[in-house]
């Protein structure tokens, strides 16, 4: 699958089937993420890789859809705010190296032929606990990671006119 057709496949799985991911498809997922690019190269982020299997209770404390638990994994995207890369006016770019890195799992595990759904809205204190997040770290991103049971609706995108602009606004 060439880069196109893997960006034009990815969606946000909501429906998993309860096969194991292989361990190689794993590997290749968390190696994409040790390539991604980062601010400054700082690479602030952490990983949580979760095996679902008997937690879906705890698990649905820090986000309560019962598809959040039927992979048979899921991936905390955590910060350590502290090691982050800050721009000279004062802007933090921990959310943006997350949200790079949750891009590249995405986009690996859809060429793994496997499903993600980018998860923001979560139960932070929930996460915090469930994970035994030290104090310094923060829960960014979930993502189930695995097989889907369901079908891609068909995407619905706004044209390039109306989000590319060309010289100014």
């Amino acid at each position: 699958m060439d880069f196109s057709q893997v960006i034009a496949k990815r969606y946000s799985v909501r429906a998993y089937k309860p096969d194991p991911v292989e361990p190689g498809q794993l590997q290749k997922v968390l190696e994409a993420v040790r390539m991604a690019p980062s601010a400054a190269n700082y690479q602030p982020i952490q990983l949580i890789v979760i095996h679902t299997a008997g937690r879906q209770d705890e698990l649905g404390r820090i986000y309560s859809k019962p598809w959040f638990c039927e992979a048979p994994l899921v991936v905390c995207v955590a910060g350590i705010p502290a090691l982050g890369w800050v721009r000279a006016d004062g802007k933090p770019y921990l959310d943006v190296d997350a949200a790079i890195v949750m891009t590249y799992i995405m986009l690996a595990a859809t060429e793994q032929g496997l499903g993600t759904c980018c998860i923001a809205s979560f139960d932070i204190q929930a996460a915090r606990m469930v994970l035994g997040l030290p104090a310094d770290v923060e829960p960014i991103l979930f993502t189930p990671l695995g097989y889907s049971a369901d079908q891609p609706e068909p995407k619905e995108r706004k044209p390039l006119s109306e989000l590319v602009r060309y010289d100014h606004w």
